[in-house]
């Protein structure tokens, strides 16, 4: 057995507002609802990113601090979460967020790498869009 994980399955935000937050993140970063992707008693809701086995969790933290089948879990106030992009596709990002009225934040170049496009989403979480090479990192 490989002593560490293999990567990062899923991590989830917090919203107030679960229909709002999904045709956000739907709408503006392109991600898809996964099928049946919509959690019991309107308790939260998991959008694929990218290709790949990547999951981004959406919960409503009054009901997930609760419990049930699963531990409670919660937070109060805004998470982050950075997407990775690729270097040449920065631009067109840029355009699509202003296009979809969302402001830009701040971008910030990390030791000489390609800028990170930081902005929030409509509960205020701190979205990021990255390079992977921020942490020396391979596609």
């Amino acid at each position: 057995m490989d002593a560490s994980p293999k990567a990062v399955l899923e991590t989830s935000l917090y919203v107030s507002d679960l229909e709002r937050a999904v045709a956000f993140y739907e709408s503006v970063l392109g991600l898809r609802r996964i099928e049946n992707g919509y959690f019991a008693g309107g308790r939260g809701a998991a959008l694929q990113v990218g290709a790949g086995p990547s999951v981004l969790l959406l919960f409503r933290a009054e009901i997930t601090r609760k419990g049930g089948e699963l531990p409670p879990h919660g937070t109060v106030g805004s998470g982050h979460v950075a997407f990775r992009v690729d270097p040449e596709d920065l631009p067109e990002w840029r355009k699509r967020l202003r296009d979809c009225g969302v402001t830009i934040e701040k971008e910030f170049a990390f030791e000489g790498q390609p800028p990170s496009v930081y902005f929030r989403d409509p509960d205020g979480n701190s979205l990021e869009l990255a390079v992977s090479s921020i942490w020396g990192l391979s596609k």
